[in-house]
């Protein structure tokens, strides 16, 4: 299925949340879905690799770099990392970077932008913290659901089984 988000959005239309952020789409793998790992960090994606490298069944990573695109939170290394720890997902509101090769992975993956240049490493950031995007709340684990519609999060897992359409 993949618009999943307009049939989710009517069934469950009073338990979403939609995320009013224009991401771009930059992995190959859509639609995704998962509980929620937050981390906040500007121009240093040090905690993106310490987190990728957990496991990440059920899980989308969604990095708030404060929305700079002066360097990239996300390459191919890391994403093979994330597929490799099976991660879900990486939503980045910030840029990324080795955007042909993330085309390729079977990894969902959003962002703002394209930036040729690597981050820092400063290990600074913060890890499950609540993120506020475009006038959004956004909290570690809680479930967010993304398609080439958008983001929408639910307090709860929604049941994207019972959803019998093709659309």
């Amino acid at each position: 299925m993949k618009d999943l988000l307009p049939d989710l959005c009517d069934c469950y239309a009073q338990d979403i949340r939609f995320l009013p952020l224009m991401l771009r789409d930059y992995g190959c793998h859509t639609p995704f879905w998962g509980q929620i790992v937050t981390l906040r960090c500007f121009e240093d994606n040090s905690l993106v690799r310490n987190l990728l490298s957990t496991d990440g069944r059920g899980k989308v990573l969604f990095i708030d770099g404060h929305g700079s695109c002066r360097r990239a939170l996300l390459g191919d290394q890391l994403a093979l990392l994330a597929i490799e720890n099976n991660w879900q997902g990486i939503i980045v509101h910030g840029a990324i970077r080795d955007v042909a090769t993330l085309a390729q992975l079977s990894l969902g993956v959003k962002a703002l932008a394209a930036c040729p240049i690597k981050t820092d490493k400063r290990q600074m950031g913060e890890h499950n913290v609540v993120l506020s995007i475009a006038d959004t709340l956004i909290y570690p684990n809680d479930y967010i659901y993304a398609d080439l519609n958008g983001i929408i999060l639910s307090s709860t897992a929604l049941d994207v089984s019972a959803l019998k359409t093709e659309s």
